[in-house]
């Protein structure tokens, strides 16, 4: 019998990684639970210790795949667009839902909260300090961004590591300082509405910057390597889509509850 592939798509082989990531999230998220209420938080590093195992082994077969055993043809790469597309818009609704329930708290704050925004005792964040350095930071990575893409178009080997390096360096300058303005909240999570959809909001965000950061530090890598050419880059590609989806939220987000809801 014949094993000659006579069609443009890739059959998955078998793996492993599904199932034991699988294990790794709930093992993850049962540690959450058991840092929360024992203050035990051995297991919940143990989780995402294997988690990352999973990630780096995963990867490296996906980037194997793709690139040194030619699986990814164009058809291929067309769902992995199509799937990336849809992953940011099931992102985007994701945060809607956060900026719904900000909206509907401070447009007409109820007699709980004072009748007024930000709530009685709330000292907000000045929008003008570390926000707007923040938004400067992102908006600048996003400039970087764009010009390593335009760097591998043009085959400029160089120029392409060089933007992504300062790419990555403004993601972990960014995560710093975001981390560094939650240590200097003068509220928490549980102060009412406002402490709720503040830490919520630009909580996930900061997740995402630093899931963004991680994408990027993966492509830095393989693009010292050669994975990437001028023609075959989406891995490069579905990176610098989510890191542009990470500005335009950020954006939004201070906007609306730094500035205009503070």
């Amino acid at each position: 019998m014949s094993t000659k592939m006579n069609h443009p798509f890739h059959l998955v082989d078998y793996s492993p990684w599904p199932l034991l990531g699988a294990i790794s999230a709930m093992t993850t998220v049962t540690g959450l639970v058991q840092w929360f209420h024992q203050y035990n938080i051995n297991l919940f590093l143990l989780g995402n210790f294997i988690t990352l195992l999973i990630m780096y082994q995963w990867w490296r077969d996906i980037s194997r795949e793709g690139t040194f055993q030619g699986l990814h043809t164009w058809n291929v790469t067309l769902g992995l667009r199509w799937g990336m597309i849809l992953f940011i818009v099931s992102e985007i609704f994701f945060f809607i839902s956060f900026f719904w329930a900000f909206f509907h708290s401070s447009l007409s704050p109820t007699i709980e909260l004072g009748m007024m925004w930000p709530p009685m005792g709330i000292n907000s964040f000045n929008p003008f300090q570390i926000p707007l350095l923040n938004t400067a930071i992102l908006l600048s990575s996003g400039i970087t961004v764009t010009w390593s893409h335009h760097s591998l178009m043009e085959n400029n080997h160089t120029q392409t590591i060089q933007s992504l390096f300062f790419t990555i360096l403004l993601g972990i300058y960014f995560s710093i300082l975001q981390g560094y303005e939650y240590l200097e909240a003068s509220f928490t999570i549980a102060d009412n509405i406002y402490g709720s959809t503040f830490f919520v909001a630009t909580g996930f965000h900061g997740l995402h910057v630093l899931i963004g950061t991680s994408f990027l530090l993966i492509c830095f890598f393989r693009h010292i390597n050669y994975h990437f050419s001028k023609n075959h880059h989406f891995g490069f590609e579905a990176a610098a889509w989510y890191w542009h989806f990470v500005d335009v939220v950020w954006l939004f987000l201070y906007i609306s509850i730094y500035w205009w809801g503070g």
